[in-house]
């Protein structure tokens, strides 16, 4: 069964920093890809980040570049997301993603096979 628990959200001042976690399954975990999306209210779920370890690369969205990083703890099958400097229009909700096979941009929803619950990020002025 794959299963992605994403937790470390919170209500933070602008400038500040957070990380996220996301807790994967085996399966999902060593699969192609993992990424980060969110949801802010009334708008639709826009790309974060992505990883491939296996692949080599990494990809962010330029709202974020320099800001935030993904990293992971093999120990502990479990994903970061570090967000620093944190701006009001990174509220939203964030998600984990895990792509089990090729993602060939990684940057889009269809790409992933399985998602987190999500963990909701306030940042406020």
């Amino acid at each position: 069964q794959v299963q992605l628990v994403e937790s470390g959200g919170g209500l933070v001042q602008a400038g500040g920093s957070l990380r996220l976690s996301c807790a994967a399954s085996e399966r999902a975990f060593s699969g192609y890809a993992m990424a980060w999306f969110r949801q802010a209210a009334g708008r639709g779920r826009e790309f974060v980040g992505a990883v491939s370890w296996s692949a080599g690369r990494n990809v962010y969205a330029d709202s974020v570049k320099g800001r935030f990083t993904i990293s992971r703890d093999n120990a502990k099958n479990t994903v970061y997301l570090q967000m620093n400097s944190l701006k009001p229009e990174d509220t939203a909700v964030y998600y984990c993603a895990s792509a089990l096979h090729t993602a060939a941009t990684m940057r889009t929803i269809p790409e992933y096979d399985y998602w987190g619950q999500g963990t909701q990020v306030t940042v406020s002025l």
